[in-house]
Formats: structure tokens, sequence, C-alpha cells
């Protein structure tokens, strides 16, 4: 900044004075530790007054907020006046009464570069006009960081050894318990306890997480549904396979507390015993080799997991009779005609081969006709771009949430006393959302990746034909499973709705070259 006219004298420097303290404790004194360092700044600028510079009358003071990140209101009005040329120096007591991030310190800096505004601390002695004021200020600004990230690894470690302990250190409540915050630990809640109880027996008798599933929406059995701090409900979502399997590999229902690769006995109650969880282990380990209950198919079942009762909007389960001798009937039969009487369904029963027939012809057409294809097709790409705005939309809500906690974290950190329980939540929390963005990025990436073009849908049904007759009952319910989303039977009007999954097409061309190869 050229402080100097053509007649020596002194440019004005229109000084503001920025005062921070994290806690309110004090504020209310007839001279606090923001008017300390006002007057300090103010000294400060007396001192430069043959320099010109000239302190002005605002005041930007931001009593109780912490220094971890910008969202403070006096630093938000000092930060739109440099950008309106109302300022020319920026005079704090300390550099970290500014910022205590050496990240949020940088950005601040780019707006005073940006806008030709000079920095000065008045008890370090540098400003920013001087390479080497610059160069002591990332020097600090680093120690100010290196100690909160030393606080993170105390917090860290000490939620390991808690881990170690047994005891509870926070995060989202499960089903089946209640947190006692009193006493920091988890209390049984009998009544989910005995669901909890009742949904591994479920998994036991289906061995599939799909029926399971079905089975809880019926039953209208929902996640932990919990209060925060703040009072606002949280939870309480249908069934979906991956909080199903969550919920079924957790070893906090056996009485034990995970930490990274390790088990420790936990202080809390067991609700299942670990001889049911470990059956439910096994089960869960041989469908994962396997392809679960859905693909183990001894009937040669097409449509078993696909087909849906539209009236009801149920399942339809496979069965058989046998009549005659030994010549076996097969069908499907709505779930809730089975649980609830025949009356309560118009579509009955439906012999099996007919209405997979009907499916695999409907998937020869499509080959067929090329104006099928182009339906198909767009279809497909709607379904694809319906996914992928759902993925991005929820993206947006968990980095939201993953800056809210940031910005929790941060001030927890720099504040004068840990709340480390807090901090440990905070922290799980963080780690949750952080997984699930990876998810969410590597969903995304495979839906853009698989999206099809109308040459390869024509390509994957061309090869459907010649490739079918060939493969065996299990292959084709396999096939069939990759290319279609949902087979809907309504039995009233005798109509049937067949739903392709988004990037079917791509996969059953993929499956398909691998069977010719192998056959």
């Amino acid at each position: 900044m050229n402080n100097r006219t053509a007649c020596d004298e002194p440019t004005p420097v229109r000084c503001a004075i920025y005062t921070r303290k994290s806690t309110e404790e004090g504020l209310d004194q007839e001279f606090n530790s923001l008017d300390a360092q006002r007057d300090s700044g103010a000294n400060y600028i007396a001192s430069q007054v043959n320099e010109g510079w000239v302190c002005l009358s605002t005041q930007y003071d931001d009593g109780g907020f912490s220094g971890g990140d910008m969202d403070r209101p006096a630093l938000r009005r000092l930060m739109a006046d440099i950008e309106a040329g109302k300022v020319d120096c920026v005079v704090v007591y300390k550099v970290d009464r500014l910022s205590r991030s050496l990240l949020d310190f940088s950005r601040i800096m780019e707006v005073f570069d940006k806008h030709d505004v000079t920095f000065v601390s008045v008890t370090q002695l540098f400003n920013t006009q001087t390479s080497m004021g610059r160069l002591m200020m990332n020097v600090l600004l680093s120690f100010a960081q290196f100690e909160r990230e030393l606080i993170s690894e105390r917090t860290r470690d000490k939620m390991a050894a808690a881990r170690r302990k047994g005891k509870y250190i926070g995060g989202q409540p499960i089903l089946g318990y209640d947190v006692d915050r009193g006493a920091g630990r988890l209390v049984v809640n009998e009544l989910e306890a005995a669901q909890i109880r009742e949904i591994f027996q479920l998994y036991l008798e289906h061995e599939a997480l799909l029926a399971v599933v079905a089975e809880l929406d019926q039953r209208g059995w929902t996640t932990k549904r919990w209060t925060t701090r703040k009072g606002k409900q949280r939870g309480g979502r249908a069934f979906n396979k991956n909080s199903l399997y969550n919920l079924l590999t957790n070893v906090t229902y056996v009485g034990k507390v995970r930490y990274r690769d390790e088990l420790h006995e936990g202080e809390h109650e067991a609700i299942v015993d670990v001889a049911t969880f470990e059956r439910v282990q096994n089960v869960l380990r041989r469908n994962h080799r396997t392809g679960g209950a859905e693909v183990r198919n001894q009937f040669g079942a097409l449509l078993k997991g696909l087909l849906h009762c539209t009236p009801c909007g149920c399942s339809m389960s496979h069965s058989h009779s046998t009549k005659q001798g030994n010549k076996r009937y097969r069908y499907y039969v709505c779930t809730n005609a089975q649980k609830r009487g025949w009356k309560n369904c118009p579509s009955k029963s439906l012999p099996a081969p007919e209405i997979e027939r009907f499916v695999v012809d409907q998937i020869r057409a499509i080959g067929r006709d090329p104006s099928l294809v182009a339906s198909t097709l767009a279809e497909a790409r709607r379904q694809t771009d319906g996914a992928l705005e759902a993925l991005r939309r929820e993206r947006r809500g968990v980095e939201r949430d993953l800056t809210k906690i940031g910005t929790e974290i941060r001030r927890i950190a720099s504040a004068e006393e840990i709340d480390t329980d807090r901090l440990a939540a905070l922290n799980e929390r963080a780690g949750f959302g952080e997984r699930r963005l990876a998810e969410i990025q590597d969903e995304v990436d495979r839906l853009e990746q698989e999206t099809v073009t109308g040459p390869e849908v024509a390509e994957a049904l061309a090869e459907f034909d010649p490739v079918w007759e060939q493969l065996s009952s299990r292959e084709q319910a396999r096939v069939l499973e990759l290319l279609i989303e949902r087979v809907e039977y309504d039995g009233s009007d005798q109509t049937v709705l067949v739903t392709f999954r988004p990037t079917g097409f791509r996969a059953l061309m993929d499956e398909l070259q691998v069977e010719e190869a192998v056959t």
C-alpha cells in the first residue's frame, strides 16, 4: 500500500479493530476482554498517526464465538465492509482472534490481498506489508492448527480406551436400546428388544434379506426413532437391505463393542444370544458366496423375488404341488392371500410356467422391434436420471450435514473446556457421513458408466435368444434378476407390467457374453 503522496503527506489509512472472545463469560462486566483488545488496537493505531492511520468508529466485536470457523456476525460485517472499500487495515490483539484455522485464515487473507487491505497483530509485532510478517503469521497459525490436531488425537485415544473398556461413547442410537445420558451407557428397551429377537428369527426362517424386509414392511416395523438434544425427531424409516444387514451384523446385540478390528465385552446387556447371532452370520456369509436364497432355486422359479401382486402391493411367492403321481405343478401366490385369506386378493394363484414364458417373450419382442428398443431405452434413461438426481440430492444433504458437523467440531475443539463425549459423537457421525459420501459417489459412477445406448440395447437383446435356451434354470434366474427390476401382476384385469433395471441391459450383455464364452 502506498501511504505517501507526491508532497510526502500521509494518505489516510482507515483502520478497523476486530475483537473476539470464545465464551460469553465476563462479557457483562463494565470493562471486559473485548474492551481490552479494542484499547490495545486503538493505542497501536494512535502510535501510527504520523503514517496517516485513522481508527474507524465502527466496532467489530464477536463475543462468545469460536475462532475455529468463519460463522461470526462481526467478522461477516467486517468482510462486507472490506469488499465495499471502507477499510484499509485490520488490527487485532493477536492473530488467533481473527482465526484459529489455517485454512480459514488463508481464505480471509485472499480477500485482504484482493482489496489491498493490510493486517496487523498488535502484540506479535508484525504486519502483512512485509514478507517476514507473512512468514511469522503462517508459522503461528501452523502451531495453532498443530495444537488442535493434538487435541483431536487425544480425543481419539480417549475414545479407543473407552471402547476397550466396553463403554458407550456416543453416536446414533440403535433399535433395541435407549441411551441413559446421565450414566453414559446403553439400556435395553424391552419392546424394541423383542422386535430385534424376532428379526433375527425371521432371517433364520427366510434366509433372505428382501423377504425379511417385506415382512417388516407388512408389520410396520421401522428403524430406531429418537429425539436429538435439540428436540428434533430422527429415524423411524422403513427397513431396506442395507439397514437390515447392518442390524444383523451389529455386535452390540450380543453385548460387545467394536473398535476398528477389535471386539471387547461391553458394559451393556446383550439382547441376542451368541448362538443365534453366529447362526445368522453363517447364513449371511453363505448367501454372500452363493447369491442368497433368491438364487438358490431348486424348482426353477425364474421370477422369485421379482413378481408382485399389484392390488395388494406385496410380493408373490413361488410354491408347488404334486398331483397325478410325480407330476409337479408350479405356481406363484400372493403372500397377502396366503396370510389373510383368498377373499382379500383378486390375483389368486398364477401358473408359474405361463407368467415366466410371458415375461421372457416380452424381452424377446423388444429385441425384434426397433420402436420398442427406443421406448425401453428411454424408460431406462428416465430411471437412471431419476436415480442419479436422488443420489445427488442425498449427497448435497450429506455434505451440508458434514459442514455443520465440522463447524461444531472446530467450535468444541477450540473451547477452553472440551466436551469429549460430544466431540466423540460428532466424529463418529462425520465418519458415517464420509463413508456414505463414498458410497454415493461409487453408485453415481456406476450408473453413469453403465448408461447404455440404443445399439447396445439391441446388441444385448440380440444375444438373448441364442444363449437363453442353453442356460440352466439358475443361470436364467440370474439373467432375469440382472435385467428386471420388478414384474407386477394385477389379477383383477389380468395385466402384467415389466419394469427393467436402468443398468440392466449392460449387465445382461456382460452376463450373456460370459455365458456364451463358457459354453
